[in-house]
């Protein structure tokens, strides 16, 4: 699976200590026409589109082409929070979303049993740490925090999206359907 951030960070030993081999793919990477990596899952996680934390968001942009097809093509994506109030940070997704960054602990019910729902597992449900909410998409809402959505799912052409404004690590079990169930497909 694919890892996009900077440099490795606590995030990527977590995957690998779950049994998922991971390959950092770096903004630079990201952007360049030329790069051509194989995965069946790429994970963005929380921060993406604020600069205090990474320059990811033009990268993802210059990309977008890319994620649509390696997603259309059977791939699974995870994005976390943008972890800034952005309107336009989710841009680059192949469908529209808005996210208002609010960061604090809610309870989290999850209304669908598509596998996404497994994604907070390892955590109480009643108090579960988000940097925000999604209150305009063209996704299935998996996961509710109060009247907002904090997690949505999106199947496009034969592989899938996952948008969370969770913010804690992935369950264990989550982590190893959803990074084994994509299909391997050129990014």
């Amino acid at each position: 699976m694919g890892f996009v951030w900077q440099s490795k960070q606590h995030f990527n030993r977590y995957i690998e200590e779950c049994g998922i081999a991971c390959e950092l793919v770096t903004p630079h990477m990201l952007a360049a026409p030329f790069y051509r990596g194989r995965f069946n899952c790429i994970i963005i996680p929380t921060g993406f589109a604020n600069p205090a934390f990474s320059n990811l968001l033009p990268a993802l942009r210059a990309a977008s082409p890319r994620i649509k097809q390696f997603v259309e093509m059977g791939g699974n994506l995870l994005t976390f929070g943008a972890a800034v109030d952005r309107p336009d940070a989710y841009d680059w997704l192949p469908f529209p979303v808005t996210y208002k960054h609010d960061c604090h602990s809610r309870k989290v019910d999850c209304i669908s049993r598509s596998g996404a729902d497994t994604i907070i597992d390892d955590y109480d449900p009643s108090s579960v740490e988000c940097d925000g909410s999604f209150y305009a998409h063209e996704a299935e809402s998996i996961g509710i925090a109060g009247s907002t959505d904090v997690i949505i799912e999106k199947n496009i052409g034969e592989g899938r999206i996952i948008v969370t404004s969770i913010h804690e690590f992935p369950s264990r079990n989550f982590l190893k359907t959803f990074c084994s169930s994509g299909k391997e497909s050129r990014f």
